[in-house]
């Protein structure tokens, strides 16, 4: 009888990749970076172990919506106050903290418990071009289409 292989934590290889977002539509380079936080890309993935890799977001500044998204789309916070409801528009945001957006539409894309939470700590995004993960030789992630 054969089995199933299921990957250890401690027999996972890690790789850093960097996704230039400039120019690229915010879902769809959400996706492949949450894909890649996960470990679907390999072909040892096991949905319950972190097999994923480090993503760096770089040019997160330049992300592009479709359609009038960034005039009618909004995000909500609130502060469990009575009347706390904080709303910000997607063009509001993507002027003051780009970065921001980038990382709600990827977290949205994780599993929501222990190993979304600990997914997320290895998602690296920044509003401009410079990063300082050189040390860790990051490889170029080419985006689908």
């Amino acid at each position: 009888m054969r089995t199933t292989y299921m990957a250890k934590p401690n027999e996972v290889e890690r790789k850093w990749y960097i996704i230039d977002a400039a120019g690229q539509t915010l879902g769809r380079m959400a996706s492949e970076a949450a894909s890649i936080l996960r470990g679907k890309h390999k072909p040892e993935f096991t949905p319950h172990v972190d097999t994923g890799d480090f993503v760096i977001v770089i040019n997160a500044d330049k992300i592009v919506l479709s359609g009038k998204k960034l005039q009618q789309k909004n995000y909500y916070r609130h502060s469990q106050y009575m009347g706390g409801l904080k709303v910000t528009s997607a063009q509001e945001l993507l002027n003051t903290k780009p970065e921001r957006m980038v990382e709600f539409a990827i977290y949205g894309m994780l599993p929501k418990n222990k190993l979304g939470d600990k997914l997320k700590t290895k998602l690296n995004v920044y509003a401009g071009s410079e990063h300082p993960h050189i040390a860790q030789k990051p490889e170029v992630w080419e985006l689908r289409g």
